[in-house]
């Protein structure tokens, strides 16, 4: 992992209430970097995967031309944020939030900062 990725995932651990955070390349669905615990983020980078081509493959046939900025998914105890890196095709950062110690909007707001200044 480049230091830039390190630093992005401990950037985004920083995060109140992060939980588990990675980068993922949706073309194949593997993790480029990780942090956290709690669950496999290799099974999440895949499964999210899906998520995400299917929203684009949504979005194609509908005749959307705008891209997607992030996707949210919430569940009782947590939120996971998918944010797509717009600068570099093919990539998200999955934020995976506790929803009683974190601030969505906040969240929303930092991952974004760190989307911006990511490099691979």
């Amino acid at each position: 992992m480049t230091t830039n990725l390190k630093e992005s995932m401990n950037t985004a651990m920083g995060i109140d209430g992060a939980m588990a955070v990675a980068l993922v390349d949706y073309r194949s669905g593997m993790c480029l970097a990780q942090a956290g615990s709690g669950m496999n983020l290799d099974l999440a980078a895949a499964g999210n995967t899906q998520v995400v081509q299917a929203k684009l493959k949504t979005m194609e046939s509908l005749g959307l031309r705008k891209g997607i900025e992030d996707i949210l998914i919430t569940l009782a105890d947590q939120y996971h944020l998918i944010r797509l890196v717009p600068h570099i095709p093919g990539l998200f950062l999955y934020l995976v939030l506790d929803k009683n110690k974190g601030n969505l909007a906040l969240a929303r707001y930092k991952l974004t900062d760190i989307e911006r200044t990511l490099k691979v």
